[in-house]
């Protein structure tokens, strides 16, 4: 290895990586951005770009792409975060309901007639609501299931009876104290 004036090994020249070459384009952040935004998964994004294996999507080489190649996994996250953006501002307009401009024709033999404009409106959307809400305000709107045992007055729970041993537990305790026994002498 050379060293540079400081005395220190030169790291200017390209290292030499071992094993296959990468399958990586740079087109490769473009098309990622452009799969996200549509929607797609890490597992989808691995079966276009052709890198899933016999037994299912090779996790590990988006993972190295995504660390090696800074503008596919900036891809990955526009892409992501533009998709997401989108299907919250869908789900806030449905769980507050909205209206919109639409057209009615009317037809006669497969011939248009007539088309007219007209305001469509959606009524708020109750499960919506509760979806939203329930992800954004969990503190005030998730659903409680605490269950709290306690005793008279709030005190601790007393135990009426106390364990007794039946004579069939005991019958069962001689059986194992004997098969044990009978182990402990054979080995």
């Amino acid at each position: 290895m050379s060293k540079n004036s400081v005395g220190q090994p030169d790291d200017s020249r390209p290292k030499r990586k071992g094993g296959r070459p990468t399958r990586y384009r740079k087109e490769f952040a473009e098309q990622a951005l452009k799969l996200c935004r549509l929607g797609a998964t890490d597992v989808e994004l691995a079966d276009f770009f052709g890198v899933a294996d016999f037994f299912g999507v090779a996790d590990s080489t988006l993972s190295k792409w995504k660390v090696d190649h800074r503008g596919f996994s900036e891809s990955l996250k526009e892409g992501k975060s533009q998709a997401d953006a989108e299907v919250a501002s869908k789900l806030f307009k449905r769980a507050t309901g909205y209206s919109h401009t639409d057209t009615k024709f009317a037809t006669h033999e497969g011939k248009i007639t007539d088309a007219r404009e007209y305001v469509k409106h959606y009524a708020p959307d109750t499960i919506a609501c509760i979806f939203w809400l329930k992800n954004r305000r969990p503190d005030l709107w998730r659903d409680r299931v605490g269950v709290e045992h306690t005793g008279k007055d709030g005190g601790p729970i007393k135990q009426e009876a106390e364990f007794k041993v039946t004579p069939e537990d005991e019958a069962v305790i001689a059986r194992i104290r004997e098969k044990r026994d009978s182990i402990q002498k054979n080995s």
